[in-house]
């Protein structure tokens, strides 16, 4: 690192809140290494409270852009000069890009999970896909995957404080998109039996199955699925959950979780930055030793 930084050191930050345990740092300072780009990457934690000045300093310091996490994904949407349309859509930023002064906020989560399909050879466009859960990641997930061509989503959701958000999607996404949506409450077991066995991926973007509910799954028989479909869990750690045990059980031939996801969300933030693909199988390996 101190080989590399010098006075003409681009400087790309991520602000959030807790933030010093997150692997983006170490992700995208690696893969700058590895393409000889003379980028930086820092992690500094920003509230709502100090969130504007620290906006206003992306300008000021001439920052090529930002990552931004929780809680400040919505907040930052009033403090930019425009959105990529699927942030718009979204309604929440995870990356921040400067243009001689002039900030556009995308969102790169939906993109990170088609993308990862992609990686394996998978398509689902013209498809219909079930897809539980409606907080950010859920709805970067239903958006991008309307905008890319699925057909239909059933999107299931508990009737909670993330409900009124799940009713926003499936409205956005059929006035905006050629993709049905529909809403259906997750406590309705039936319902998600019948969606899941008439669907071609099943996409868990809750927090079912990671620390503390590593025990926890919201499909528990293997009947329910078919051999021939994509399950998708968004949750990375550990690396197989709960929800891919009961898939594999049932011979799902293509069983994901979310690592590949975690990793696309990133390149595709890395290459709106510096215009560079980010080198992803050195940095799978690298950081998540997979092969």
């Amino acid at each position: 690192m101190t080989e590399r930084i010098d006075g003409h050191t681009i400087l790309i930050g991520l602000m959030a809140y807790p933030i010093r345990h997150s692997m983006s740092p170490t992700m995208h300072n690696n893969a700058f290494a590895k393409l000889g780009l003379n980028y930086a990457y820092l992690a500094f934690e920003v509230t709502n409270d100090t969130l504007p000045q620290a906006i206003e300093a992306i300008r000021t310091l001439d920052m090529r852009g930002s990552n931004i996490s929780m809680p400040n994904k919505q907040k930052v949407i009033p403090l930019l000069d425009q959105l990529d349309p699927a942030a718009e859509m979204v309604g929440a930023v995870n990356t921040i890009v400067n243009d001689a002064g002039k900030l556009t906020g995308y969102c790169t989560d939906g993109t990170g999970f088609m993308q990862s399909l992609k990686d394996e050879n998978l398509d689902i466009t013209g498809e219909k896909m079930v897809l539980v859960g409606a907080g950010g990641a859920g709805t970067a997930i239903a958006i991008q995957a309307a905008l890319d061509g699925v057909k239909e989503i059933a999107l299931f959701n508990r009737q909670d404080e993330f409900w009124n958000n799940a009713q926003r999607n499936v409205e956005v996404i059929n006035e905006k998109t050629n993709c049905q949506a529909t809403l259906h409450a997750l406590e309705d077991q039936a319902d998600l039996k019948a969606e899941i066995q008439d669907s071609a991926i099943y996409c868990d973007a809750t927090s079912a199955g990671m620390n503390p509910l590593e025990d926890l799954t919201l499909v528990t028989n293997p009947d329910w699925f078919k051999s021939d479909m994509i399950v998708f869990d968004t949750v990375y750690a550990p690396r197989t959950t709960k929800l891919m045990t009961v898939a594999q059980k049932a011979g799902v031939k293509h069983v994901l979780n979310g690592l590949g996801m975690m990793l696309e969300q990133g390149a595709e933030a890395f290459k709106l930055w510096t215009g560079e693909p980010m080198p992803v199988d050195y940095i799978r390996d690298l950081l998540f030793d997979e092969h």
